[in-house]
C-alpha cells in the first residue's frame, strides 16, 4: 500500500487510538509496523484471531498481561558479550514470567474452543528453565546474596562489620558529645565520619576526610574504626567482582536461548495487540467485518473513528460487485469528503485486521492499492495552482491504477472552467471505469448527474439537506443526485421575490424538470429508507423473540429432564429401602439355616434388578444444547450421576473432558455423566447409587478400597464377598490402606461378623503389610 494514502487518510492517527490499550512494549512495536495487506488469507487470520479472542475473554476473564520494557538491546548486548547489570536481567525474567502466565492462562482456558489463535499460542517455548536462571535476581533487580556462597560469605561478613563499626562509633559518640558538633555519623569518601569541632579536633585521633566550609568543622574517622573500614572497602571489592563474575555467567547462560527468548516476546507483542484491538473493538461499538470475494463494499452504519462519537454521522455505502463508480454531487460542508474518507479509512483498517467502525454484518473487498486525490494541495513551491495541483495527482494515479485499485477522487475538475473540469472529470471516471477499478468521487458539477444516470456501472448519490431546519443531515443517500437549493436557501434568507423570480426564469425547462425530478426521487428515498428502518426494526424483534423462545425452551427442557430424574430417583430410594429389609430378612433366614450362601446371594442379585435406572436423557441433542449454554467454569458443583455423588468441576482437559474432584477422588467425566447443581436449589440429593450385582467367571482374587468412602467401601465388600462365593474364590486380598484407619477398622469388623469368612489377617510385610488382609473363604 502506497505511503501517501496512509498520510492522507491519517492512519497513523488512527493507530494512534490503540496505544492505551496495550500494555507491553512488544505490543507497541507491532503496532509500529501495522499496515495494510492485501493477502485475503492473512486478514481473515487475523479476523478469526480477534473472534476466538474475545470468546476466551468473555469466558475466562482478561489476559493477564503487564508493563513490560523492550529487551532488543539488552539481548543484543548478550550477543555481544557486552556486560549488563542486574537491573537489565530482571527486565528480562518479568518478560519471561509474563510468558509463563500467558501460556498457562491459554492452557487453562474453559469453555471456548480456539483453532486459529492456537496456532500462535501454541509457539510459546516453555521458559521454565531460564526463570530458574533467573531466580537469583529479585523483583528490585538486585542480585540476590543467594547467588553463590562467596557472594553470601562476602555480604554477611561486610554487614557483621558494618555493624561493628556502628557500636564503636556510637560509643565515642556517647562518650564525646561535647567534641562534637552534630551527634550523628555520617558519610564522607565513602567513609563512616564524626563530625568533631575544630578546638577539639585532637580529642579525637583518627584520619580527616573533609572540613566545612566555615572551618569550624573537621570530618574525622577514629583510628578505633579506620582498619575495620579498610577489611570492609576490601570485601566490597571482592563483591563486585563476584557479582561481575555471577551476571556474565548468567548471561553466557542465557545466549544459547536468545532465540527462544525473541520468538517469545514477539508472540507476547502479538496477544498484547491482539487484546488491544478487542478492548478498541468494545470501546468503540466496531465490528469485525466480512471479507468479500469480489470487492463488493457493504458498510452499514459506517462512522469515520476520528470524528468524535457524540458528532459523527454512520451512514450506509452500498459498492456492489458491478457497481464500478459511484458520484456525490451537491454543495460544499455536506460531508461528502467525510464520506470519501469513512470509505477508505474503513478499507485500510480491515487490510490492517482492525475491527472497523460499522454494524455486525458489514462487508469490505480487497484491494492492492487505494489512491486519493483529496484536499487543497496547491503548491507554491513548484509555483503550481490548485488545479494543477490535483492534476499532477491524478495523473501520477492514473498511470498506477489497475482492476484491483480503489480510487477517491474529492472534487473531480474543479479549479478550472466548469464547461471543460466536467468534460475533464466525465472523461477521467470513463477511463477507470475502463480500467474496472472501484471509483468513488465528488463534484459539484451538473453534467456528472446526467452522466450517473445514463451511463452503466455508474451511480449518482447525494448528501441529504433538511430544508425546514435550514442545515445539512450528513447522511448519504445512493440513487438520488444532489441539488444546490440555492434558491430555496436565499429565499429563507430573505432575497428580494422580484430577484428570486427572474433567476428562476434564467433557468432552462430541462434545469427546472431535473430539479423537480430529483425532488421526486428524494421523497421517494426517504420512504424507502423509512420502509428499510421499519424492516430492520421487525429482523431485530424477531430475533429477539427467536432467542426468548430458545431460551424458554432450554429451560423447560432442563426442567423437564430434573423432574424425570427426580422420580425416578425417589422411585429408586424407595425400592433402596425394600432391598435393603429383604436383605435383613434373608440374613435372618441364613441365621436359620434355611437357604444355601449361594441362593441367598441369587435372590439378593434379582432384589437389586428391581431398581430402577435413573433415564439418561444425555443422548437428547436439544439437551446437549442446553447443557452447552450453561456456562461451565470450574469450581462449580455439580452430581455425578454414576455415582450420585456431588464434586466440583476442576478444569477442561484438551479431550474435551472435565476433571471433577470427589472428596479424594478426581476423575475425568463427559459433560453427559455430569448434571450442574442448581445454587437455588432446595432439596437435598440423596447419594445412592442403583446397585446392579452379576455375577462374573474373571472376578480378580484382589479388592482396592483406598480412596473410597466409608460407605461406599462398606457396600463394595458386601459385594465383592457375594462375588467371590460365587466364583469359587479360596482365598482373597483386601487392600485398605493404613491412613487413618478408618476403612481398616471397618473391613475387619466386617470380616468377623460374616459367616462366609474363616479366618483372615494381615499381609506379610514385603505385600502391603497392615495396609491389606489376606482373608480365607469358607
Amino acid at each position: 500500500m502506497n505511503k501517501k494514502i496512509l498520510e492522507v487518510l491519517e492512519f497513523e492517527q488512527i493507530k494512534a487510538q490503540l496505544v492505551s490499550f496495550l500494555s507491553t512494549a512488544q505490543g507497541q512495536a507491532e503496532l509500529q509496523h501495522l499496515s495494510p495487506v492485501s493477502d485475503k488469507g492473512r486478514i481473515q487470520k487475523w479476523f478469526d484471531e480477534l473472534s476466538e479472542f474475545a470468546g476466551i475473554v468473555q469466558e475466562n476473564g482478561p489476559v493477564p498481561l503487564a508493563n513490560t520494557a523492550d529487551l532488543t538491546e539488552i539481548l543484543r548486548r548478550i550477543e555481544l558479550e557486552a556486560s549488563l547489570a542486574s537491573q537489565e536481567f530482571a527486565k528480562i525474567k518479568k518478560v519471561l514470567r509474563l510468558v509463563n502466565e500467558t501460556r498457562r492462562f491459554f492452557d487453562q482456558a474453559v469453555n471456548v474452543n480456539f483453532p486459529v489463535l492456537s496456532q500462535t499460542t501454541e509457539k510459546f517455548v516453555d521458559v521454565a528453565y531460564l526463570l530458574g536462571l533467573l531466580q537469583v535476581i529479585d523483583a528490585a533487580g538486585a542480585l540476590s546474596d543467594t547467588a553463590s556462597d562467596k557472594l553470601f560469605n562476602l555480604r554477611q561478613s561486610i554487614k557483621k562489620s558494618d555493624q561493628e563499626v556502628k557500636k564503636i562509633l556510637s560509643d565515642i559518640l556517647s562518650k564525646s558529645q561535647t567534641s562534637l558538633t552534630e551527634t550523628i555519623i555520617t558519610i564522607r569518601q565513602g567513609r563512616p565520619v564524626l563530625a568533631v569541632r575544630s578546638d577539639s579536633k585532637n580529642k579525637v585521633p583518627g584520619v580527616v576526610h573533609d572540613m566545612s566550609a566555615s572551618g569550624q568543622t573537621f570530618y574525622i574517622e577514629p583510628n578505633r574504626v579506620v582498619d575495620l573500614n579498610n577489611v570492609i572497602a576490601q570485601k566490597k571489592i571482592e563483591e563486585k567482582n563476584e557479582v561481575a563474575r555471577i551476571l556474565r555467567d548468567l548471561a553466557e547462560a542465557i545466549k544459547p536461548h536468545l532465540s527462544d527468548i525473541r520468538q517469545n516476546t514477539w508472540l507476547i507483542g502479538q496477544i498484547d495487540l491482539i487484546n488491544a484491538k478487542y478492548r478498541y473493538q468494545i470501546s468503540t461499538n466496531a465490528t469485525v467485518p466480512i471479507i468479500s470475494d469480489h470487492k463488493a463494499i457493504k458498510l452499514y452504519g459506517a462512522r469515520h473513528p476520528l470524528i468524535a462519537a457524540k458528532t459523527v454521522v454512520a451512514n450506509d455505502l452500498f459498492f456492489g460487485q458491478r457497481l464500478e463508480t459511484i458520484v456525490i454531487t451537491g454543495p460544499n460542508t455536506g460531508g461528502k469528503t467525510i464520506t470519501l474518507k469513512t470509505l477508505g479509512v474503513a478499507q485500510l483498517m480491515a487490510q490492517s485486521g482492525l475491527p472497523i467502525l460499522a454494524e455486525l454484518g458489514s462487508q469490505v473487498g480487497i484491494f492492492t492499492e487505494i489512491f486519493a486525490d483529496i484536499g487543497d494541495e496547491q503548491s507554491i513551491a513548484q509555483s503550481l495552482s490548485t488545479f494543477s495541483s490535483h492534476m499532477t495527482n491524478i495523473v501520477n494515479i492514473l498511470g498506477q491504477v489497475d482492476r484491483k485499485s480503489l480510487v477517491l477522487f474529492d472534487e473531480l475538475g474543479a479549479g478550472t472552467d466548469p464547461k471543460e473540469g466536467a468534460a475533464l472529470a466525465i472523461a477521467i471516471l470513463d477511463f477507470l471505469k475502463a480500467k474496472r477499478a472501484k471509483t468513488l468521487a465528488t463534484t459539484h458539477y451538473p453534467e456528472l448527474k446526467a452522466y450517473g444516470v445514463e451511463t452503466e456501472g455508474v451511480e449518482n448519490a447525494s448528501m441529504a439537506f433538511d430544508l425546514a431546519h435550514f442545515r445539512p443531515t450528513y447522511r448519504l443517500v445512493q440513487g438520488v443526485p444532489g441539488r444546490s437549493n440555492a434558491l430555496e436557501i436565499s429565499r429563507r434568507l430573505g432575497l428580494d421575490s422580484v430577484i428570486l423570480d427572474e433567476a428562476a426564469s434564467l433557468l432552462t425547462e430541462d434545469e427546472h424538470d431535473v430539479n423537480v425530478m430529483i425532488a421526486s426521487l428524494e421523497q421517494k428515498n426517504q420512504e424507502l429508507t423509512a420502509a428499510v428502518s421499519q424492516i430492520k426494526s421487525l429482523e431485530k424483534a424477531h430475533q429477539q423473540l427467536e432467542q426468548n423462545l430458545t431460551r424458554a425452551l432450554v429451560t423447560f427442557d432442563r426442567d423437564r429432564e430434573k423432574l424425570l430424574n427426580q422420580a425416578r430417583q425417589e422411585a429408586q430410594d424407595i425400592v433402596k429401602v425394600a432391598v435393603d429389609e429383604a436383605d435383613q430378612i434373608l440374613k435372618n433366614l441364613q441365621e436359620k439355616s434355611l437357604l444355601k450362601p449361594h441362593e441367598i446371594i441369587e435372590a439378593k442379585h434379582q432384589l437389586g434388578q428391581l431398581v430402577p435406572e435413573i433415564v439418561d436423557l444425555s443422548k437428547n441433542k436439544v439437551l446437549k444444547k442446553a447443557k452447552a449454554k450453561r456456562g461451565l467454569k470450574p469450581g462449580v458443583e455439580v452430581l455425578v450421576l454414576a455415582y450420585q455423588q456431588r464434586g466440583n468441576l476442576v478444569r477442561l482437559t484438551k479431550d474435551g473432558r472435565w476433571e471433577v474432584q470427589m472428596g479424594l477422588i478426581t476423575t475425568k467425566l463427559t459433560e453427559d455423566e455430569f448434571e450442574p447443581i442448581e445454587s437455588e436449589e432446595k432439596t437435598k440429593t440423596v447419594k445412592t447409587k442403583a446397585v446392579k450385582k452379576t455375577v462374573s467367571s474373571h472376578i480378580q482374587a484382589q479388592l482396592d478400597l483406598r480412596g473410597t468412602r466409608y460407605e461406599a467401601a462398606q457396600k463394595l465388600l458386601d459385594d465383592y464377598i457375594d462375588q467371590a462365593l460365587l466364583a469359587n474364590l479360596h482365598q482373597i486380598t483386601i487392600v485398605h490402606g493404613i491412613g487413618t484407619g478408618v476403612i481398616r477398622d471397618m473391613v475387619r469388623e466386617y470380616l468377623q461378623q460374616s459367616r462366609h469368612v474363616k479366618s483372615y489377617t494381615y499381609a506379610p510385610q514385603n505385600a502391603g503389610g497392615s495396609g491389606a488382609t489376606i482373608v480365607v473363604l469358607k
